[in-house]
């Protein structure tokens, strides 16, 4: 895996107590386009994707890539989780794994993306142990906010971009998860 360095990719599923984090499948293509068009997923990422756009980027199953998870539950896919290197976009994050997450709106509320979160950063911090992690929100996404703190990841600067007050955090394996 080149964007987090010497991990095999895919790992085996990840389990929790509801949830399981796995690679894209053809089934979650119908979901995947929904969580992209999503309004209220879209509100703090720029707005959602127009749906035609995404049908026709996405004909067939979702694109398989390393730090992507889709995460599961009972069989349907209610979010996706990514861990990727940073690439560039975030100054503040040059060189290092960024934690990314998007959930369908219907499973707001109920605690999956913590139990998913929590479990993607702890085989991160089985497969690349003391590497830290960063997440960047804009400071108006309050439940992002509270998800950033219940992770453990701690305040490291607010800064504007995109037009809004974002936030910039830290997390590392010492610190424990969810």
């Amino acid at each position: 895996m080149t964007e987090l360095g010497h991990v095999a990719w895919p790992p085996a599923p990840i389990r929790t107590e509801r949830l399981v984090l796995r690679e894209p499948e053809a089934r979650d293509r119908a979901a995947v386009i929904e969580l992209l068009a999503s309004p209220e997923g879209g509100t703090y990422l720029g707005g959602p994707r127009p749906r035609d756009e995404l049908e026709h980027a996405m004909p067939g199953a979702p694109r398989r890539r390393p730090g992507l998870f889709i995460v599961d539950l009972d069989g349907a896919m209610i979010g996706q989780i990514t861990l990727t290197r940073e690439t560039g976009h975030l100054r503040q994050a040059a060189g290092k794994a960024e934690l990314g997450y998007l959930f369908l709106p219907q499973a707001w509320g109920r605690g999956y993306a913590a139990e998913a979160c929590a479990a993607a950063l702890d085989w991160f911090a089985g497969a690349l142990p003391g590497e830290p992690v960063v997440l960047a929100t804009q400071t108006a996404n309050v439940r992002s906010m509270r998800l950033a703190a219940k992770l453990g990841f701690t305040e490291v600067e607010r800064y504007e971009a995109y037009g809004a007050e974002q936030w910039f955090g830290l997390w590392s394996s010492a610190t424990p998860s969810g």
